[in-house]
């Protein structure tokens, strides 16, 4: 008997030792993670999520066990080589988050090469939930933030309007008349979207009905966060309305965000005991979400662990992945030269510019390089063009071109119509000049926008491909550099749009002759 317990120990401390070397591997994702969950309030609910999850899988221990054979184990050994690849492209391309994802895969192919693919099966709810813990990337969170906020604003605006206040909103500004409040990213709801739907993914799992009872529960986290952050922005603008901006301000602002997030709480327990009412389950409210009583009474096992070659074969492997990503760890982006915005010029052809600077709070959030904004005239009439360029030396770690298209609703404009657009016979670094072209209006006043993200000698109008091309580079080229090039053009009430296109089609033709100077290709 003690020989066999000396063996399980042997096993299981090199099992120990394979997981204690994964987070040796993954030391700088897991550290920037935890930072993350320490700095950004959305995600101060990481620290949970493997408490949790460790919890739900030792509640099902007694449906673990160890394989035997190592054809059992292959699974999760292809997992853990396919998880290590993604890890050391994302290394190559400095991108923390498909490192943090990577970490999750390879360490649910630990998880497979030790139990198994029933072991897989008893514990993928469990490992699933450690995706709430991982960050989103910078660009889908700005996206989602920007739309979080217009929706709630209006909802908010609404809400005031109903209690019979006069109130007018522009973009994310709220018009009380003597006060005006700016509903910014803190208000926007993330903060409740992302603990929320980790409560509810792990409520639904834990919940006693149907599948489709379950998906509702979690898919209703988003649509319960938006409602109730809207009902605490226009409750904030009605005790503003009648005792001043302090009421949206320090103690009282906090505890109303806390207060919403234990109603959301409330509202989805709420809905779980309507459904279990629905299914004819007339269940307590500490009776909707628990243990089911079959994991706690499930047979328990005289494990005794037998040595499987998988146990090397996983220390093996992490061992290759850690000594490729010190390989490339050292890698440092290549800073192309280029003239510095400070000298572009502000004639070009017929037209006149002056410069313009952005607010530090803007700056601040963009986390740019560097920008020019020149208001451009024609002296002999009152054509204007605002051009506008911001670079970055460096996309990583948070820092990327933000898309006007996520912007413009924000300072109030409204995007009344949207395409690409290509013109032969304007051309940069030798190609065809490609745009992004909008008409935006707020109120009466119209803009023509035209705009393109110049990314290391591509013309890109996609996102989405911006991203794509940036993960290729930064492996294949070693750059991240990248700008985005904005052109504005006011467009009179009777003047007829294609007027406007020309103007900026003219003025292009001034333009781009300048930029490669400033924009390396």
């Amino acid at each position: 008997m003690n020989t066999e317990n000396t063996k399980s120990a042997i096993v299981w401390s090199l099992w120990a030792a394979a997981l204690l070397l994964l987070c040796v591997v993954f030391r700088d994702s897991l550290i920037e993670m935890a930072t993350t969950w320490t700095n950004v309030e959305e995600y101060s609910h990481g620290f949970f999520i493997p408490i949790i999850t460790i919890y739900l899988l030792w509640a099902r221990r007694g449906e673990l066990v160890l394989v035997q054979g190592f054809k059992a184990s292959l699974p999760g050994l292809i997992i853990i080589a396919l998880g290590l690849i993604l890890f050391i492209l994302g290394g190559l391309a400095t991108i923390k988050t498909m490192e943090q994802y990577a970490f999750l895969v390879v360490l649910t192919g630990m998880f497979g090469s030790a139990f198994g693919l029933r072991g897989l099966r008893v514990g993928a709810i469990p490992l699933l939930f450690l995706i709430f813990m991982v960050p989103f990337p910078s660009f889908i969170l700005n996206n989602l933030s920007s739309k979080l906020q217009l929706i709630s604003s209006w909802l908010g605006v609404e809400f005031i309007r109903a209690c019979d206040i006069m109130v007018y909103l522009e973009g994310n500004v709220i018009d009380l008349g003597s006060y005006k409040l700016q509903v910014v990213d803190a208000c926007s709801g993330l903060r409740y979207l992302f603990p929320l739907a980790s409560l509810a993914f792990l409520c639904a799992y834990l919940f006693k009905g149907p599948f489709w009872q379950k998906l509702l529960i979690f898919l209703s986290s988003m649509p319960l966060t938006i409602f109730m952050n809207s009902f605490r922005i226009g409750v904030i603008g009605v005790l503003v309305d009648n005792w001043g901006t302090e009421m949206a301000e320090g103690f009282l602002h906090d505890f109303e965000g806390w207060a919403v997030f234990l109603l959301c709480m409330l509202l989805l327990f709420i809905e779980m005991w309507v459904f279990s009412r629905i299914s004819g389950r007339k269940l307590a409210m500490g009776e909707l979400v628990q243990i089911p009583e079959e994991w706690s009474h499930t047979a328990r096992r005289n494990l005794v662990a037998i040595l499987n070659k998988s146990v090397f074969a996983v220390l093996i492997l992490l061992c290759v992945g850690a000594g490729a990503s010190e390989i490339f760890k050292g890698r440092e982006d290549i800073i192309p030269e280029r003239k510095a915005f400070l000298t572009f010029p502000t004639t070009l052809g017929n037209w006149q510019g002056r410069n313009d600077y952005l607010a530090q709070h803007y700056l601040n959030e963009l986390k740019l390089t560097d920008y020019v904004i020149v208001n451009f005239t024609q002296p002999e009439s009152r054509n204007s063009v605002n051009f506008y360029s911001a670079y970055y030396q460096s996309q990583r770690k948070g820092a990327a071109v933000h898309s006007p298209r996520s912007c413009i609703p924000g300072d109030g404009w409204q995007i009344s119509s949207f395409e690409q657009r290509e013109f032969a016979d304007l051309q940069l670094d030798g190609q065809a000049l490609q745009v992004n072209r909008a008409i935006i209006q707020k109120g009466e006043s119209r803009q023509l926008v035209y705009f393109w993200f110049q990314q290391r000698g591509r013309m890109i109008t996609s996102e989405y491909m911006v991203k794509w091309f940036l993960f290729y580079d930064a492996i294949t080229m070693n750059r991240t550099d990248g700008a985005l090039i904005r052109l504005v053009t006011p467009v009179d009430k009777v003047e007829d749009i294609s007027v406007a296109d020309q103007r900026l089609q003219l003025f292009l033709k001034n333009l781009l002759p300048e930029l490669p100077a400033y924009l390396p290709g």
